[in-house]
């Protein structure tokens, strides 16, 4: 199990490093629409870390980009380590609270242990043996991955296979979820290469 205690202040510094060096790689590139300039063009979040961790200032703002030419106008956001997409809760957040769920027999206590409502956890079970289990990035891990991860035990079989400490496994898979982090760019995962 991932005590929530291992992801203090350093491993949610070293996930905005991570996001500002993707969105710095995707400022470089045209706007896919029209090919002008994409300027930064960041928008505010408010994400629950549940009883789990405390959120800094750093964690309200989603790193955005804008093109710059009048009439396209088109955002693109890059794939983010911190947020999995809309969810309200941080990455992180999904990811220790679904283990600590899976990992306790009462529901109270692993209430007790992340803060997170038990409806809100089943929700992301459900999404982590479902739909989750079709996207790109399962997929292509499950791949590389030989046996593939028992997916009735995710994310706790995937973070099994990952070396290295509890900080640095949960990191490791949201670098591979990324990808689920965004709509409006495309390919993002190209973007993740060489930034861990």
């Amino acid at each position: 199990m991932i005590d929530p205690m291992e992801l203090q202040r350093e491993f949610f510094e070293g996930l905005m490093a991570v996001d500002e060096a993707i969105v710095r790689r995707a400022a470089k590139e045209p706007c896919r629409d029209c090919g002008g300039r994409l300027h930064r063009g960041d928008y505010p979040r408010k994400p629950r870390a549940g009883g789990i961790f405390i959120v800094t200032e750093a964690f309200d703002r989603r790193f955005s980009l804008c093109c710059s030419r009048e009439g396209c106008r088109h955002r693109a956001t890059p794939p983010s380590v911190r947020f999995l997409g809309r969810r309200v809760y941080l990455g992180a957040v999904v990811i220790v609270a679904s283990a600590v769920m899976l990992a306790t027999t009462a529901v109270g206590a692993a209430v007790a242990a992340t803060g997170v409502p038990a409806r809100t956890t089943r929700r992301w079970r459900r999404w982590w043996r479902g739909s989750f289990t079709t996207s790109a990035p399962f997929v292509d891990l499950s791949a590389r991955l030989v046996p593939s991860p028992e997916r009735s035990r995710l994310p706790v079989s995937l973070l099994e296979r990952f070396a290295g400490d509890a900080a640095e496994r949960v990191a490791k898979l949201l670098t591979w979820l990324a990808p689920i982090s965004t709509t409006s760019c495309p390919g993002g995962s190209r973007l993740l290469r060489g930034v861990m």
